[in-house]
């Protein structure tokens, strides 16, 4: 349970800034995190953080599932990140014979941003990464219907496709500049970027060895989810475990993608699923 589902709404603002203040003043109290879930964004990753969050063992940042230090508050003090997390004593107390706490916390922009996962790598080499990939032709289009839906992008989806390497230009060097600035464009407006998996996985090799990286790839886990869940429980050595069901969370219907677009994502993704696959060293689930 988080702190925000204890407090009421009209709380939750002054609720948030007292805990994180107690927690930046306790921070050499708390656990840091064993596992960190990476992204990618639309593919699974909230359903799969819930079912994990069922787990005894396993404990989420009290405030917020995600707290994007690595991405969006890397200017921040090292202290204000470890205050999200359990007081270690407290930890032990909650998961009580079930074994040792696993603390984690996700965002799904962690892999796509071009310094997060090395960031990830210097403070908290140890940490096993948890990747979560979709088609990409299919993340594309819901991705778009996402940003749509929140009112962040205005374009159709193939402008917004034609529109994107122009939306995107000088993004990543004004990022490298300055650790503070947040890249609306880069965040929002990255449809078709953010399915090159490869080109991301392999900064996540980069910076880890691959037995503390876990790749599941979300046509699996919603076809076969006991048995993925369970390869994930044992990855993280955690004890066997099944929560109550694995619903999908977060999933936009609407009407199909249209089949000029389809051909279009499809093109441009064929060699970087090709490059993924020699990456995973396993077929593609949607290829």
């Amino acid at each position: 349970m988080s702190v925000r589902s204890m407090v009421p709404r009209p709380l939750h603002s002054g609720a948030r800034r007292a805990y994180l203040a107690a927690g930046e003043a306790t921070a050499s109290l708390r656990l840091a995190p064993q596992m960190i879930m990476v992204g990618a964004s639309r593919s699974g990753t909230t359903s799969l953080f819930r079912a994990l969050n069922e787990h005894p063992q396993v404990l989420r940042p009290p405030v917020n599932k995600g707290v994007r230090y690595f991405d969006l508050n890397y200017g921040r003090s090292w202290r204000w990140y470890r205050g999200h997390f359990p007081l270690e004593a407290t930890a032990r107390r909650s998961v009580g014979a079930a074994g040792a706490p696993l603390t984690w916390e996700a965002s799904g922009y962690y892999l796509f941003h071009p310094f997060a996962v090395p960031r990830i790598a210097v403070r908290l080499p140890e940490v096993k990464i948890v990747v979560m990939l979709r088609d990409p032709v299919e993340r594309a289009f819901s991705g778009w219907k996402h940003e749509s839906a929140r009112g962040f992008e205005w374009e159709d989806l193939d402008r917004a496709l034609d529109l994107e390497d122009e939306r995107l230009e000088g993004e990543v060097d004004r990022m490298a500049r300055d650790v503070t600035y947040e890249s609306f464009c880069h965040r929002h407006h990255s449809h078709r970027g953010r399915g090159e998996y490869a080109t991301q996985l392999a900064r996540v090799f980069e910076g880890f060895p691959r037995e503390q990286v876990h790749v599941v790839q979300s046509e699996r886990f919603f076809e076969h989810p006991e048995r993925e869940y369970a390869a994930l429980v044992d990855f993280l050595g955690l004890a066997a475990h099944q929560p109550a069901g694995f619903a999908q969370h977060n999933a936009r219907p609407s009407d199909p993608m249209p089949r000029t677009q389809r051909a279009r994502l499809e093109a441009h993704y064929a060699p970087h699923n090709e490059r993924l696959e020699d990456l995973l060293g396993e077929p593609l689930a949607w290829s």
